[in-house]
């Protein structure tokens, strides 16, 4: 948008600002390192639950805001929830990965997670029918993988309330032999 390569809606001049562009290139520095230390990468995440979503529903919202507030309402919610779903597929797999202790496995995720926004990118700006497709494609698995997320939270959740209602069981059992 700053070089005229894309074309900005009216809407969406700020982010053509250079403090926007300079904030945004610092932040994706900073993220390209936080992203290959386990420790900092979850914690970089749990953070940016509260800012990717939003930013990504005020720039859907941003995109279509000249056609009328509906659209504008409309596209704020695919655009949030589509934000929200890579966020947290991105966040959950990490998390996942992060647990290995070897430091390889850490650095290769998140050197293809980089590579495929890269990609991503040019491919939006080139063939959008085709990004678009991918981005259906993608959605559907996240979909398959957050029942299989949501299946192994739960089974932890029940591991740890049926261990944590045993040591209750026992202290309270202890407790009242003792008098």
């Amino acid at each position: 948008g700053k070089f005229g390569y894309v074309p900005l809606p009216e809407s969406l001049k700020l982010l053509a600002n250079p403090l926007v562009l300079g904030a945004a290139g610092f932040m994706a520095f900073i993220e390209f390192f936080a992203d290959k230390i386990p420790w900092l990468d979850s914690a970089w995440d749990a953070v940016h639950t509260f800012l990717r979503i939003p930013a990504g529903a005020a720039l859907a919202a941003g995109m279509l805001g000249d056609s009328g507030e509906g659209v504008a309402m409309a596209a704020a919610i695919i655009g949030g929830t589509l934000t929200a779903g890579t966020h947290f597929g991105k966040a959950g797999t990490r998390a996942a990965v992060n647990t290995s202790p070897e430091p390889f496995t850490n650095i290769g995720v998140s050197l293809a997670e980089d590579t495929m926004v890269a990609g991503g990118l040019a491919l939006a700006m080139s063939n959008p029918l085709i990004f678009l497709a991918l981005l259906l494609v993608f959605v559907v698995a996240l979909v398959v993988l957050l029942r299989f997320i949501i299946k192994g939270l739960n089974a932890v959740v029940r591991r740890f309330s049926t261990r944590a209602a045993t040591a209750y069981a026992r202290a309270f059992v202890l407790r009242a032999s003792r008098g």
